[in-house]
């Protein structure tokens, strides 16, 4: 089986008074192996790898690696310039990662054939699997079925992180199996956009890549493994009842918000986690985000 398939957790990196709240962050890890996610995915879009030094990613990249235990790590490597990708996957593999995720970031548009060309220098310069991270809610770029085709030919390209699939079960499997049509049997597909894994899984994606995951392992691997037993019922109605969760993440401005909110008020990580400018929630939505914690008994 692939590395690239199941649940892979993306964990929030704490921060405090500007540096790295490493214990907190050892402690997500920790909590992530224990419960036994398919994989973790440190310094994705939940791990605010843009707002990171070299030298903060490095260090990120090297505890995952020493307190998963047994778990693949999977690193983000994403960055402006490519050679600052390149650095950074030279210091990932130092760490000794399973997996390589990349993201097109952006501040001038980017163009497919610039986006080709980045993806193509980099299986170049690594023989690291890679994970196509596609996200334009935070990168600002869109990929289309033919570029997805012309990036997974590409040697290491092991998987597609896509964004969520339709609602409607006949068209969400239709939307799966379009891209799995012009991608290589070797690639994975992954969902992403937690609302919509349950509906992704049983289109057919091979994996979810799952913010709440890497907060919340034990609720997203009720419905990853539901899923897995053939027992979809069970996991779509689990989604369905997690719906005042996925309700935050629409109102509130984004999950990294609603996650970070909740990490703190389970105490994993420090009080007002996230990188600044990045203010997190207000007091009222905090209260709100806590009256979902408990009424969905999420703190189990």
């Amino acid at each position: 089986m692939s590395l690239f398939t199941g649940l892979s957790a993306f964990p929030l990196t704490p921060l405090a008074d500007y540096e790295i709240h490493e214990a907190a962050f050892v402690g997500l890890i920790q909590r992530l192996s224990t419960a036994g996610v398919d994989s973790i995915t440190v310094l994705g879009s939940t791990g605010s790898y843009a707002y990171l030094t070299a030298h903060e990613r490095d260090r990120i990249a090297h505890l995952a690696v020493e307190h998963a235990g047994t778990t693949p790590v999977f690193v983000g490597i994403g960055a402006l310039r490519t050679s600052q990708i390149l650095t950074n996957i030279d210091s990932a593999q130092r760490a000794g990662v399973a997996g390589l995720l990349l993201a097109p970031m952006t501040y001038q548009p980017l163009t497919e054939h610039d986006v080709l060309e980045l993806f193509d220098t980099v299986t170049q310069h690594t023989d690291s699997p890679i994970i196509v991270y596609d996200n334009p809610g935070t990168t600002h770029f869109t990929f289309s079925t033919e570029l997805y085709a012309r990036i997974a030919a590409l040697p290491g390209i092991a998987s597609l992180r896509i964004p969520g699939v339709p609602a409607e079960p006949a068209k969400a499997r239709e939307h799966v199996t379009a891209i799995r049509a012009i991608i290589p049997d070797h690639v994975t597909i992954g969902v992403s956009g937690d609302a919509f894994a349950a509906n992704g899984l049983t289109a057919g994606c091979d994996a979810w890549y799952s913010v709440i995951g890497g907060t919340l392992p034990d609720l997203a691997l009720a419905i990853t493994r539901a899923i897995q037993q053939h027992r979809n019922d069970d996991a779509l109605q689990e989604a369905q009842r997690l719906t005042p969760l996925w309700n935050l993440f629409t109102g509130f401005g984004g999950s990294l918000r609603v996650t970070a909110a909740i990490a703190e008020y389970l105490g994993l990580v420090p009080y007002q986690s996230l990188p600044l400018p990045i203010q997190g929630l207000s007091h009222s939505q905090r209260a709100r985000v806590a009256e979902v914690v408990d009424a969905l008994e999420l703190s189990r």
